[in-house]
């Protein structure tokens, strides 16, 4: 059967909070089966834990935030994104500040801590989302409306489009399909970085926050291009981030989703707004796992051949 997969070893890192621009410590270690995504703030007495569920998201202002007890823990999508693409089921992860750390702006730092930590599958039946029926939501009208759907699906792909009327952007490829029976989570997505606008962080920095945010944690542009010496690692790196941020977002339901989602100036916020519309329709999705590989969608089973290979 296609199991349930956490990490071998305990394995930590240090970065740096996008917002508060402060050290934040992080820590991975293994999870038993049917754990889920566990975060813990391990700098409050006592420390503070935060299921990683869609209903625990609790602000979706420039980043995924879960929401507990008066605490919270936000930019989780990247280090979520990194889980779903390399199939973690189960793990606990610690932090010592209200913010995961940015890191380089893209999943690629999780994804190379959880490969240095090495994958162990567990004597449990890895459970998905299958998708019965489509959902949808909808914000706005006319240039302003932006979407998001998720349509029945015999395994894992997005389709995105963006529209920032911006010359660097622009200039772009602004639209992208990832189908991840023909793709690699690592080589195709992982390293897409998070974007910002340098107009934008001065004004964050006026209201205490971006205050971590630099060109070795994001692509940052000006009125009219791209400041980074180093340019852009993909063509469509500005649609590849967006997708890569929902992949994190939609590993929020709990478990890998069966589903083709699809979405026109999506973020956070709507991304959320999804999965709870799923979630209250008990007829639109089901739970389901897969007693042989046969069974399984043939994305699912590449990825087990090619990003879950275990060490």
């Amino acid at each position: 059967m296609l199991k349930q997969r956490t990490i071998k070893k305990l394995v930590k890192t240090i970065g740096v909070g996008v917002h508060s621009g402060t050290k934040v410590d992080l820590i991975l270690r293994p999870a038993a089966p049917n754990t889920g995504i566990v975060f813990s703030r391990i700098d409050l007495e006592p420390p503070v834990v935060f299921p990683a569920f869609a209903t625990n998201v609790g602000d979706t202002r420039m980043a995924s935030t879960l929401v507990n007890e008066g605490a919270k823990i936000s930019t989780v999508e990247h280090l979520l994104s990194a889980c779903a693409g390399l199939g973690i089921d189960n793990l606990y992860v610690d932090v010592s500040a209200e913010e995961i750390p940015i890191m380089d702006g893209s999943a690629s730092s999780f994804v190379y801590l959880l490969q240095q930590a090495g994958m162990q599958e567990q004597e449990a039946a890895k459970k998905f989302v299958r998708v019965l029926k489509p959902v949808e939501i909808r914000e706005g009208s006319g240039p302003s409306e932006k979407w998001a759907r998720l349509e029945p699906f015999d395994g894992f792909k997005l389709h995105f489009f963006i529209e920032f009327n911006h010359p660097a952007v622009d200039g772009t490829t602004q639209t992208a399909e990832v189908d991840f029976a023909k793709v690699s989570y690592v080589k195709d997505v992982a390293r897409a970085r998070t974007f910002g606008f340098m107009k934008d962080v001065e004004m964050l920095r006026g209201i205490g926050l971006a205050r971590g945010g630099s060109m070795e944690t994001a692509i940052v542009m000006d009125e009219y291009r791209i400041l980074n010496a180093d340019g852009l690692r993909f063509d469509d790196e500005f649609v590849r981030h967006k997708i890569l941020d929902a992949i994190g977002d939609l590993y929020l339901i709990g478990h890998p989703l069966l589903a083709s989602y699809t979405a026109h100036k999506s973020g956070h916020g709507l991304n959320n707004q999804l999965l709870r519309a799923l979630l209250a329709q008990p007829d639109a999705y089901e739970i389901v796992s897969f007693d042989t590989l046969a069974d399984a969608p043939e994305s699912y089973v590449l990825q087990e051949h090619r990003e879950w290979a275990l060490t």
